[in-house]
């Protein structure tokens, strides 16, 4: 009798752009559409069995990207360039893959990443441009952004940012930002903001405290405090989902990814 020659399994690394206008978050959801779900869900109708996949980070409703990562096993016999037009094929409008190889083993999309980077869209154009606003804050053009730049200073560096978001898991919320960069390119205003890593809705409460800073509603000694406060009740609202993008997700070299087998990547 002939037995079935069993496809290995290869741990695959995807860089995935999505627009979130539509989406429920990356992370699957009882109910709606996610961007896990529905990767997840092509994955299944390619290989005729589930398959996880995990990401980067856990963007919220609404929340775009252009360099989500994730990783999935898989046992495909074909060549990775076949399953990358395959699963792009079957994608919906919103969601795709960028890029598709072979990861290293040891290589975790969320826990091997050393920097993560998000920009945040601001348009400053007067009165409403239904177009432009599906990736935007409307704030018009009265924002002091000098002021603003000012108010970031503080904000970089190692610093416990309770007061700007929650943990994931756990309960620790020191993180280290390596740099704000508030880039005016008329009538849009980006903020870009690298850290080793973010706490839930981080990035949009810290825009959404600059933009108060631009408006003259809290001074720069007022964001420092911020920080010292360690306090959720005292920051302000975050920005809307819709203006954030996550854009980067930055790792050591692939011979620097080291195997190890306490942590699975099938969380």
């Amino acid at each position: 009798m002939s037995q079935e020659v069993l496809t290995p399994e290869r741990l695959y690394r995807g860089v995935v752009e999505y627009d979130g206008t539509e989406l429920l978050g990356f992370q699957i959801q009882s109910q709606g559409r996610t961007v896990q779900g529905e990767i997840e869900n092509v994955l299944q109708q390619l290989l005729q069995r589930p398959v996880r996949v995990i990401g980067a980070g856990r963007t919220d409703a609404g929340v775009h990207a252009t360099g989500q990562v994730v990783a999935f096993r898989a046992p495909w016999k074909h060549a990775t360039e076949d399953l990358f037009r395959a699963v792009n094929a079957l994608l919906p409008e919103d969601i795709a893959f960028r890029q598709l190889d072979i990861a290293p083993e040891g290589f975790h999309p969320r826990f091997s990443a050393i920097k993560r980077c998000y920009r945040y869209q601001i348009g400053l154009w007067p009165g409403h441009s239904p177009l432009r606003a599906r990736y935007a804050w409307e704030l018009g053009p009265n924002l002091d952004i000098e002021t603003m730049r000012r108010a970031a200073l503080p904000l970089v560096g190692v610093h416990d940012f309770a007061t700007f978001g929650q943990p994931p898991q756990g309960d620790i919320t020191i993180r280290q930002v390596f740099s704000i960069e508030l880039i005016h390119e008329s009538p849009w205003l980006y903020l870009d903001i690298c850290a080793n890593a973010f706490l839930r809705r981080m990035v949009r409460t810290m825009v959404a405290a600059l933009v108060q800073a631009g408006q003259g509603h809290r001074s720069i000694e007022e964001i420092a405090a911020l920080i010292q406060a360690r306090d959720r009740s005292q920051s302000p609202p975050p920005a809307p989902a819709k203006g954030l993008i996550l854009t980067h997700v930055f790792y050591p070299p692939d011979e620097a990814i080291k195997h190890d087998p306490t942590r699975s990547t099938h969380p």
